[in-house]
């Protein structure tokens, strides 16, 4: 004896489309996990996974007012697909769309980073030219700089402008506000802020092309 699922077309259909929607969701979940094994190349991945994305996002619309949680569909039918439903659902993008996303993020960041160091070191630097050489003076411009460079995550540890920086602010930390360097000691921090410049711009990536 056959038993019906469904009493006319319209239930027939809207068993047609769970059906699909727990393909879609199964197909998406073995698609990370090969992606994530390097069963299949990124390109192959990226393209399957938009298809699957583009799909997902038609039924999810044509289900909404049957299906209307996504996450509870997938436990009715104990789909246990958590790959899928953070691509599905919470992503909505391809995983190399979100890594170029993160790194171009990151690039601006260490972009802007760079700029804020190159900035105080000329900053520094002109500072002494002026003859701004009173602690108060001196302190901030290289606390300043010693900041932008702990930010910048490219440089070493033992960076040569981190150590020397360092070292001029603990020393001016041990004079009054309204010292002043002298000529030679002001002369020395130029060539340090020189010679710590010319080893940042040396560091940078790509500093030869």
């Amino acid at each position: 004896m056959e038993v019906k699922l469904w009493n006319d077309k319209r239930e027939r259909e809207m068993y047609d489309n769970f059906a699909e929607l727990y393909a879609i969701i199964k197909a998406t979940e073995r698609l990370e996990k090969a992606y994530v094994r390097d069963i299949i190349s990124p390109q192959e991945y990226e393209l399957e996974c938009q298809k699957l994305i583009a799909h997902f996002k038609t039924l999810a619309s044509t289900l909404k007012d049957t299906v209307p949680s996504i996450e509870r569909f997938a436990d009715t039918y104990r789909m246990e697909c958590p790959a899928a439903i953070n691509r599905l659902v919470v992503s909505g993008v391809p995983a190399t769309v979100e890594h170029r996303a993160t790194a171009a993020a990151a690039a601006s960041t260490s972009a802007a980073i760079v700029a804020e160091c190159v900035q105080n070191f000329i900053t520094a630097m002109d500072s002494l030219k002026l003859n701004m050489v009173a602690v108060d003076q001196v302190h901030p411009l290289l606390s300043d700089l010693y900041a932008s460079l702990n930010k910048l995550t490219i440089l070493p540890p033992d960076f040569e402008g981190k150590i020397k920086m360092k070292e001029w602010i603990a020393r001016l930390s041990k004079m009054g506000a309204a010292d002043e360097l002298t000529e030679q000691q002001a002369r020395q921090l130029h060539f340090d802020l020189e010679s710590s410049y010319n080893s940042f711009m040396a560091a940078l990536p790509n500093a030869g092309t």
